[in-house]
């Protein structure tokens, strides 16, 4: 490739990259909105109200096979339900980090210091999903337990019952305000300090750059997707209401405490919860 070819790629890269995320983040959500592989499509799934277990089905329509007996093939199918829909939501709240790590990467490549910037943008973007891939593995192992022990609707993975939803809020609400909550929210809203600190070179750098990125973003939403146990696994409505939080916090000033009224309202919704 001459010169003035690599030059026109380089100016083009923000632009691919934004393409290529966008169409993950497409097929991300058409699969989802299909059913993920389930049997039934996530809109079969998804039921409005912020109390999702005063609308149980049929007890006849919740038996089934109990999970610990369902096998290593239907694990699988979960593991890759909860990747993708992860990747759905996640990946939009990630893309400012990752345009400005294109950017860097630019930068040095037109100063000489790097060559292979589409690889490091490629490796940083598999860390930073291999991280997701992993809390897809513990949340699928966790829902195959609220399964068994009758916490969570075989059929439509949601809560069965007002005192494990209002855990589940508590919990939520309780992590909001947790130091480790706000170091994590804060390294996701300060890419560029982020990026000044942990530089790393070398090709596999960036790729536990992106294990990295990834483990703080983990640390910062892990609770939030917890709610998932309380309105369905797969319902839309509360999959996109979740990701649009997530981007919301991570856009957010740092500094603003976005923590307290969260909080707030996810207590006053737990509260609720037990009355109702």
């Amino acid at each position: 490739m001459d010169t003035p070819a690599l030059e026109r790629l380089i100016r083009r890269d923000r632009a691919l990259l934004l393409g290529g995320l966008t169409l993950i983040c497409a097929l991300s959500w058409l699969w989802v909105i299909s059913g993920a592989g389930m049997g039934m499509s996530a809109l079969e799934m998804t039921r409005t109200g912020l109390f999702p277990h005063l609308g149980q089905p049929l007890r006849s329509m919740q038996m089934g096979t109990p999970l610990a007996n369902a096998g290593l093939p239907y694990f699988i199918l979960m593991v890759s339900m909860w990747w993708i829909m992860m990747i759905a939501m996640m990946l939009p709240s990630a893309a400012p980090t990752m345009l400005l790590y294109a950017r860097t990467l630019r930068h040095a490549q037109r100063k000489g210091r790097l060559q292979q910037g589409p690889v490091s943008i490629t490796l940083f973007l598999l860390g930073y999903l291999t991280i997701w891939l992993g809390f897809s593995v513990l949340a699928t192992a966790l829902q195959m337990l609220l399964v068994n022990t009758g916490s969570l609707s075989q059929m439509m993975l949601w809560s069965t019952g007002p005192t494990f939803s209002a855990l589940i809020l508590f919990i939520a609400a309780a992590y909001q305000l947790t130091p480790l909550k706000q170091t994590c929210l804060h390294h996701c809203q300060s890419p560029a300090e982020w990026l000044s600190r942990h530089w790393i070179k070398s090709g596999w750098g960036t790729f536990r750059m992106g294990l990295h990125h990834g483990t703080y973003c983990v640390g910062c939403c892990w609770a939030l997707m917890l709610l998932l146990f309380v309105g369905g696994v797969m319902n839309l409505i509360w999959i996109a209401a979740l990701a649009v939080i997530v981007l919301l916090e991570k856009l957010s000033i740092p500094g603003f405490k976005t923590g307290h009224f969260s909080a707030a309202l996810l207590g006053l919704w737990g509260v609720a919860t037990l009355l109702i």
